[in-house]
């Protein structure tokens, strides 16, 4: 699986899941799927689409930094964001 299917997969569970919802309560989870490595020219990381700060930064990122993060990584990876699937349509892309 290419690193941009496995961050789109993980970004469409998470809102399937609500993560990303305005109204959500959740801690938003890291984009991180274990592919940790930095692109040859250094500008974002191969499998989240991070840039270095962006890494950094997650720690201590509140609700709408991590959105913010997730929003930039999304376009870098070319995906749209907000997602909007649910957990039935994850489940039928899984089959």
């Amino acid at each position: 699986m290419s690193a941009t299917k496995a961050i789109a997969a993980r970004a469409q569970l998470l809102s399937a899941a609500g993560y990303f919802d305005a109204d959500s309560d959740e801690v938003i989870p890291s984009p991180c799927i274990s592919v940790c490595r930095m692109t040859e020219d250094r500008s974002r990381c191969e499998g989240c689409f991070r840039t270095i700060p962006e890494i950094r930064a997650w720690a201590l990122a509140d609700s709408v930094e991590r959105l913010a993060i997730w929003a930039r990584l999304a376009q870098r990876a070319g995906m749209p964001f907000p997602l909007r699937t649910s957990l039935e349509d994850v489940a039928k892309e899984s089959i």
